[in-house]
């Protein structure tokens, strides 16, 4: 079974080629996913974040405001730092331990571990190929700005605390460049998939 470690920047069209890879046949583990899952209302994460950075960063129903830590980390990277100390240990857990389990079926030809923050995380051990998905600085912030209607400032805070692409690519064994269509990244990945 081949493990890919797929990554890439904000906006780079990392989640697109995990949807393409999944039509094509891959298992995905999606580290967003996880990272919902493991700050559930009343996990032991969440009351953890909420010691840390006060309990306003809750809703009233006590499950976590995801918009409100978002622009308190993203913007201070001791914060950021602080939650990733946190989550991560949790989320690095369970991603062991679902590839422990599916390493025993033989019906599944691919897993694809799919998080912005693969490296840094240190996922990229656990895969046999990193995939990066990568578009030049300006694409990205114009896609956010687009997508999610936020600020440039606020898109460009985002970039910023991820880890640069150059660095990026030092750990990657193949590069996916996204500046064109859709379709000219899907024709981009069948063929990748066909050389696995």
């Amino acid at each position: 079974m081949l493990k890919i470690g797929l990554t890439g920047g904000a906006a780079t069209g990392k989640s697109t080629v995990g949807s393409i890879l999944k039509e094509l046949g891959a298992y995905i583990i999606d580290l967003d996913v996880i990272a919902r899952e493991v700050v559930g209302k009343g996990s032991p994460c969440l009351e953890e974040i909420a010691a840390q950075f006060g309990k306003d960063i809750l809703q009233p129903d006590g499950s976590l405001d995801r918009k409100k830590l978002g622009d308190l980390v993203f913007s201070d990277r001791n914060k950021l730092r602080k939650l990733n100390s946190i989550v991560h240990p949790v989320m690095i857990d369970r991603v062991e331990k679902e590839l422990a389990e599916l390493e025993k079926r033989s019906d599944i030809p691919a897993v694809v571990i799919d998080a912005a923050i693969l490296i840094e995380m240190g996922l990229h051990r656990l895969v046999d190929s990193v995939w990066l998905v990568k578009a030049d600085r300006e694409t990205q912030v114009r896609r956010l700005v687009e997508r999610d209607g936020m600020t440039r400032e606020k898109a460009e805070n985002i970039i910023d605390s991820q880890m640069p692409m150059e660095e990026k690519e030092r750990y990657a064994d193949i590069i996916i460049e996204n500046i064109g269509t859709k379709k000219e990244l899907e024709t981009k990945i069948r063929k990748l998939w066909r050389k696995q």
